[in-house]
């Protein structure tokens, strides 16, 4: 299961990595918290276009529709109203009923539900400071801290489905310094223009954070930017997202990045897989457990103390 903000955040953050677990047999939930409704039109082509600005709202969930059918994941909608993005000086005040504004307990509770329902052995997210610091990708971090905890305790949520516990929990690593400094000096080597030094800039005196999982899925590459493509509305086709070749990605940066945060299994700092660790054979009984014995063995956590 891979929680996001937004439609398009599942086609900018891990989408190989979906596309790669669907490709080899397994069962992939994207779960999109709101619908996208506030976010802007960053296509220049399209900025102007008034079939979008009359019902960007539609516009956004056909896009969902398209990526979602590239990917070959499954999808649902949280049901959340997006935040928009508030910006000036002094900033404005976030909109009343929106998704940043919610009651954590209350979109934990329909996060849990769909947790429950789906069954998912891995949950991947956001980190505490949302990948960047959008309202609603910050929420989105502690709705899926609090449903992964939740979702296994039978005393949690009693009316949200049989009780399952996901055994790993990731954030998505994103554009990471290491990633960033290889990109671009990709490009340059190859007499390319880069798009990164600014962004390699601006992140100097920020520590990158860890990670503990590769994920090998360069032959998705091109299905990820398909999907991408496919939220016309929120991309530019000529912008950094599509910047690196395919080809030269495949050969100086192959994988997708994430940060271990919890686990109920035996893990190391060196993966290559999402579901390592895992044994089939004995997943869904660990995912039915009692959270008490689930918690004596917990192995890892990132976050502190369960809460």
């Amino acid at each position: 299961m891979a929680v996001h903000a937004h439609p398009d955040d599942e086609s900018s953050k891990g989408a190989a990595t979906t596309a790669k677990y669907v490709a080899d047999g397994h069962e992939v939930l994207v779960v999109s918290c709101t619908g996208g409704e506030r976010g802007d039109v960053l296509n220049p082509a399209l900025k102007d276009d008034p079939h979008i600005l009359r019902d960007l709202a539609q516009v956004r969930r056909d896009e969902m529709a398209a990526a979602q059918a590239i990917l070959g994941v499954e999808h649902t909608w949280l049901g959340f109203v997006d935040s928009g993005l508030p910006e000036g000086d002094p900033r404005p005040p976030l909109p009343p009923g929106c998704f940043a504004l919610e009651d954590v307990d209350i979109a934990a509770e329909a996060l849990v539900r769909e947790i429950r329902r789906f069954r998912p052995h891995v949950v991947t997210t956001y980190d505490e400071n949302g990948g960047y610091p959008h309202p609603d990708h910050i929420m989105t971090n502690r709705v899926s801290v609090a449903a992964f905890v939740a979702a296994g305790d039978p005393e949690r949520y009693p009316h949200a489905g049989e009780p399952w516990q996901p055994l790993k929990l990731y954030y998505n690593a994103g554009f990471h310094r290491e990633r960033l400094e290889t990109m671009h000096r990709a490009l340059t080597d190859r007499g390319l223009d880069s798009p990164f030094a600014q962004w390699l800039e601006r992140r100097k005196d920020t520590p990158d954070r860890r990670i503990t999982t590769r994920v090998s899925c360069a032959e998705h590459f091109d299905k990820r930017d398909a999907a991408l493509k496919a939220h016309a509305t929120q991309v530019d086709p000529n912008g950094h997202f599509f910047a690196v070749p395919n080809q030269v990605q495949a050969e100086v940066w192959p994988t997708e990045e994430y940060e271990l945060a919890m686990s109920y299994v035996p893990t190391t700092d060196d993966e290559d897989d999402l579901f390592a660790g895992i044994d089939p054979a004995t997943a869904d009984e660990l995912a039915t457990s009692s959270p008490e014995l689930l918690r004596d063995d917990r192995i890892e956590s990132t976050l502190g103390e369960w809460r």
